[in-house]
């Protein structure tokens, strides 16, 4: 035990499941089947989001209208966040605290798009045709909010967290990396409490086609995220949700008297070479760097249900002995750039109640033996990028 050990004292969630950690809880531990959208965007699939009353954590109305729904979802869950950790309403914590968010470029708006496709097809004047749509159809705020750095922006203006700032861009990878580079800060002691997260709106046409562009969207009727394999499609099943978390020192947290719900033993990262490398080799490779002790361990994977990624993941946990492996995707889709964030809030909660989820997939996933005294948080990006995170009981 350590004064720079890096615990997480505030949980933030958003996903189809519910709003923060105890309904999750609630969701995750009981047998229930999947929340799936299979009408909207068919032939595909989404979890999508439950009803939010967004005037709860953005109270004016303007802040809302100037954020895109992907917007408003992290400042959102970031204000779930702060509310759990007791900082929501301190504002010297607040002002000191620093933040790490992992975002995505923005949505565009898809009605704007149509129009001038459609007039563009009747006129030769394009660039004439372009600065007009500018000027009546895009409001300035509007095209600013598609920056992805605004999302720290808004959370700073929203729940005053007005320390230093970084955004992450690059899918998984950006989750990943935000969650590596927080812990490492504060366990270096460039800071004593940060927030880090990240969100997805899996609900707009434009993020479906950057999956489908590559071939990776599931097409079949929905399925587990680990028996998609072979299936028509690529496999991912995405996922509307947010995921913050507040992380502090233990010594920063014991001096306020904050209880953690757990300790973020270790953080690891990899970018392998896919067509080059073995993928099942690589993760386990990456899980090696983990100082993981003997006995049962439980897992918490944020697998997409790509299928080339998802099978090396399965088969590198298969070797592994005494691991209890969770696919959460299979009850929330996969998030993108939040997936990494929600992997150890989920870890966590575990570690807090002392008890582990059952089998999401009992085809799958073994029981647990037990409760596990460590927790596995891992997310292999549907095609780049592979993280994980070692989190322990405080």
């Amino acid at each position: 035990m350590s004064a720079r050990d890096v615990v997480i004292t505030g949980i933030g969630l958003v996903s189809c499941l519910g709003e923060g950690p105890d309904a999750h809880w609630a969701a995750l531990t009981e047998a229930a089947g999947p929340i799936v959208d299979s009408e909207r965007f068919t032939p595909y699939s989404v979890h999508p989001l439950p009803a939010i009353d967004w005037n709860l954590q953005i109270p004016k109305r303007g802040d809302q209208r100037q954020m895109e729904t992907w917007q408003r979802l992290g400042v959102y869950a970031a204000g779930l966040a702060l509310d759990d950790a007791g900082l929501k309403n301190d504002e010297a914590l607040c002002a000191s605290m620093d933040m790490v968010v992992a975002a995505a470029g923005g949505e565009r708006d898809e009605a704007v798009d149509a129009s001038i496709l459609e007039a563009s097809a009747t006129r030769n004047d394009r660039e004439v045709l372009l600065n007009e749509k500018l000027t009546t159809d895009l409001r300035p705020t509007l095209f600013l909010a598609q920056l992805s750095n605004l999302l720290a922006g808004n959370i700073s203006i929203v729940h005053k967290v007005t320390g230093s700032s970084r955004t992450f861009m690059g899918e998984e990878g950006a989750g990943i990396a935000a969650v590596e580079t927080a812990v490492a800060r504060i366990r270096s002691g460039q800071s004593n409490h940060m927030l880090v997260g990240g969100d997805f709106n899996a609900e707009n046409a434009d993020m479906l086609l950057g999956y489908e562009l590559g071939g990776y969207l599931h097409r079949a009727p929905w399925q587990p995220v680990w028996q998609r394999a072979g299936s028509e499609g690529g496999g991912v099943v995405s996922g509307s949700g947010g995921a913050f978390l507040v992380l502090e020192s233990r010594e920063h947290a014991e001096g306020r008297g904050k209880k953690p719900y757990a300790k973020i033993e270790s953080v690891v990262s990899a970018r392998l070479r896919r067509p080059k490398q073995d993928l099942q080799a690589g993760i386990s490779e990456l899980l090696g760097r983990l100082t993981v002790p003997d006995g049962q361990l439980l897992a918490l994977s944020g697998a997409s249900g790509a299928h080339a990624a998802t099978a090396a993941e399965k088969a590198a946990f298969d070797a592994l002995p005494n691991v209890a492996l969770r696919g959460f995707g299979t009850r929330t889709g996969h998030m993108k750039e939040a997936q990494f964030p929600f992997a150890v809030a989920l870890a966590a909660l575990a570690m807090h109640k002392g008890a582990t989820y059952p089998a999401f997939d009992a085809a799958a996933e073994k029981p647990a033996a037990g409760a596990p005294e460590r927790a596995l948080a891992t997310t292999v990006g549907y095609h780049i990028f592979e993280g994980a995170a070692l989190i322990a009981r405080a």
